[in-house]
């Protein structure tokens, strides 16, 4: 009897081979891993969609201020005429003119079109773009340089301020103490 009774331990039969259970395992990796691309790129098409809104929305603010700081060139340059100076006042007007037709691409273009331009602009002048980049993080160091001397000594009067009981604070020679009587 038994010979004739077969384990699973014996046959190797656990309901499911070996390479069964892997293959279970990878299909469900590659499935965590597909829904997570999909996780991603929704929420990278949403980020680009409040890209683009802000895009739109600043874009309006700033045109809008464009235009009224245009208007207040041709004043000047409507001053600088009626002083009979009409060489400067007709360098404003073209500078007025200028800003009022920026102003207008701002205010009438969607977030869209003016990002599409920023990347055709980039990709015509990629030097451009690179010395840009390079102007703003030189002036992001100097205002960070700037900030931290002003962080870093406002911080040294603050550990002068600070006793302990045998001084005048942090760094300071200590004071005699006077023995008790």
């Amino acid at each position: 009897m038994p010979d004739t009774v077969r384990t699973a331990a014996s046959t190797g039969d656990y309901g499911e081979s070996p390479e069964g259970s892997t293959g279970q395992a990878q299909q469900k990796a590659q499935d965590v891993a597909s829904q997570a691309q999909d996780k991603a790129r929704e929420a990278a098409g949403q980020a680009r969609g409040r890209v683009r809104e802000q895009v739109d929305e600043r874009s309006t603010q700033i045109g809008e201020q464009v235009n009224s700081n245009a208007g207040d060139a041709r004043a000047v340059a409507d001053e600088l005429r009626q002083q009979g100076k009409d060489t400067p006042a007709r360098y404003v007007e073209q500078a007025a003119e200028k800003a009022e037709q920026f102003g207008g691409y701002l205010q009438n273009s969607d977030g869209d079109r003016i990002l599409r331009d920023i990347e055709d602009f980039g990709r015509r002048n990629p030097w451009a773009v690179a010395a840009g980049g390079l102007l703003l993080g030189f002036a992001a160091s100097r205002v960070l340089k700037a900030s931290s001397t002003q962080r870093y000594q406002s911080s040294q009067g603050d550990f002068a301020n600070r006793g302990n009981g045998l001084g005048d604070g942090y760094g300071a020679r200590p004071t005699q103490l006077e023995p008790r009587a």
